[in-house]
């Protein structure tokens, strides 16, 4: 389920669910998605849900249930002076960084007419990318290339705009797979190409960190789309023009 900004009401347009004092943020936010019958897995984004100044409440309730968290692993967060703002700090590590892209709106993108008729392939990458897996909250941190192939009629978006999208939709809790169908959703509504392809690398520290602890292993996916799909030869020529992975 990709960016909910595109089919959803603007937040000035949310009935407030709730104004009762005590009631916590998270509670009020949540009636508003079952109302629409919206869904909010993990990897969703739920802007379109949160009203202003609910995100900074939501950061206070998150850090007053990491405490708790804290407290249940016996951790003395009362005395220990490494620990005392930990609650704190791990909130906003979500909230503002690492599931950013739950929270806030679509990013900004400038689209371009194809006034020149590009209809050549056009590969951005390595693009960095930094997730966290749904299953653990372990780190997943890997490279995206995305080959494009436009036509006469392709929205031309500016190259630092793939990675802005690949930040957004990375920034949620994710599996692989299901991150780089979101990326391909999204670039696809964005540009409307003839063809596009995907390839992402990663290394699932809910792997490396725990489990069996395999520092080495990483995860390869794709995704092809039109022409790439197609034509064995074009797919075969974005695979050989992405520098040696590893």
């Amino acid at each position: 389920m990709l960016a909910m900004s595109a089919m959803n009401p603007t937040n000035s347009n949310l009935p407030s669910s709730g104004d009762d004092v005590g009631t916590p943020v998270s509670v009020k936010i949540r009636e508003r998605l079952l109302a629409a019958r919206q869904r909010f897995n993990a990897n969703d984004n739920i802007a379109d849900y949160i009203q202003p100044g609910e995100l900074e409440q939501l950061l206070d309730e998150v850090e007053g249930k990491m405490r708790g968290v804290l407290e249940s692993l016996v951790i003395d967060v009362d005395n220990d002076h490494n620990t005392d703002k930990t609650a704190r700090r791990v909130a906003k590590m979500y909230l503002q960084e690492v599931f950013k892209g739950r929270y806030v709106t679509t990013p900004s993108i400038t689209e371009f007419p194809n006034v020149g008729r590009l209809n050549e392939l056009m590969i951005v990458g390595p693009i960095t990318v930094r997730s966290a897996c749904s299953h653990h909250f372990c780190p997943v941190i890997g490279r995206i290339w995305i080959g494009v192939m436009p036509n006469e009629h392709t929205n031309v978006i500016g190259l630092s705009k793939y990675a802005r999208l690949a930040e957004w939709i990375m920034g949620r809790p994710q599996i692989q797979e299901e991150a780089v169908l979101q990326l391909a959703d999204l670039i696809q509504e964005k540009t409307r190409p003839d063809g596009l392809a995907i390839v992402m690398e990663a290394t699932h520290y809910c792997m490396a960190w725990r489990g069996v602890k395999d520092m080495d292993s990483k995860m390869i996916n794709s995704v092809m789309r039109g022409v790439f799909l197609k034509d064995a030869v074009l797919r075969r020529e974005f695979l050989a023009l992405i520098p040696q992975r590893g």
